[in-house]
């Protein structure tokens, strides 16, 4: 981890604090105490630049005080040992930025969900045959969906939008926002034009990406700006969720773990390789068709994996 950010003056105290959405946004994510940051907006309102300022040369890092605490270690509970029923864990500070902020990402944002079965069994072969070439970047599973996701943005632009209040702005590049668990949180940093962006670009800097966001060295600008977001839990054997969007972007795609299951095979039953990805959309952006339609894409995409080589 970085060095502690600078000091800065506390804020005043207030009922309320005054911060944008995207200030709000970009410290939740870097995990940075809203309180311990001095507005320089109209009223003393925390914007975006107040919130870059608070980090050092660049680098995004928790409070001073998170660092001089690390996150706690729960231990497994043994029924055999005699003790408390429960103990009582401080919220580590970006988890309590988390927890402001989930409220304002699925309370307002009327979400409806869409879930797709890819069968995976050609892109899994794709993958292994270019993860032998000799002095290739490795790619993920991950990397094929981004590459799928941003090539299907271009084809329905619709998907790749936002609510405004009193209209939708529709985005023409494809920046993906790409989940990356840490021990005390989610971050999202974002790959930007993913559309433009060949499969073995993408799985470098996404790869680049998630390293940075795990040692806290992303550059506060790498944490917004998504127009799109995908979370994998794959990796967990997880075989099915759905996600909450994060806004202001208009939806989110969530992936599970390819499994191998039986599938129907002509005549009889065989093995294959299934992946189930769930679109979460803002209806108030995407309609039910919309959403489907964007999700078959991703479906033949990733089914037809040559496409993603284009």
């Amino acid at each position: 981890m970085g060095a502690p950010a600078a000091a800065v003056p506390a804020a005043p105290v207030a009922e309320r604090l005054r911060v944008s959405p995207l200030a709000r946004k970009v410290a939740a994510q870097a995990g940075l105490d809203l309180r311990l940051i001095q507005g320089t907006g109209p009223g003393g309102r925390i914007i975006r630049r107040d919130v870059e300022v608070a980090t050092k040369a660049g680098t995004v890092v928790a409070p001073a005080a998170a660092a001089a605490a690390p996150a706690p270690v729960l231990r497994p509970v043994r029924p055999d040992v005699a003790g408390p029923e429960y103990e009582v864990v401080a919220l580590t500070p970006m988890r309590a930025a988390i927890a402001k902020q989930m409220p304002l990402s699925k309370a307002p944002v009327p979400h409806f969900y869409v879930t797709s079965e890819v069968a995976m069994d050609p892109a899994w072969e794709l993958r292994q045959e270019l993860n032998a070439l000799e002095g290739q970047p490795k790619i993920s599973v991950n990397d094929l969906v981004v590459r799928a996701c941003a090539l299907a943005l271009t084809e329905h632009p619709h998907v790749n939008a936002s609510f405004q209040g009193d209209a939708v702005r529709v985005y023409h590049r494809a920046h993906i926002g790409i989940a990356v668990a840490l021990d005390d949180g989610l971050i999202t940093p974002v790959l930007r034009n993913c559309e433009s962006k060949a499969l073995a670009q993408i799985a470098v800097e996404s790869r680049d990406l998630a390293e940075r966001a795990r040692a806290r060295k992303l550059r506060a600008q790498e944490l917004s700006g998504a127009t799109f977001s995908i979370s994998n839990l794959g990796m967990y054997d997880v075989a099915e969720f759905s996600a909450i969007i994060n806004p202001p972007e208009g939806a989110i795609l969530a992936v599970g773990s390819v499994r191998q299951v039986p599938v129907v095979a002509g005549p009889g039953l065989g093995v294959g390789r299934r992946m189930n990805v769930t679109l979460s959309c803002d209806h108030r952006v995407v309609d039910g068709a919309m959403g489907a339609r964007f999700l078959q894409t991703v479906k033949r995409l990733l089914e037809e994996p040559l496409r993603l080589l284009i």
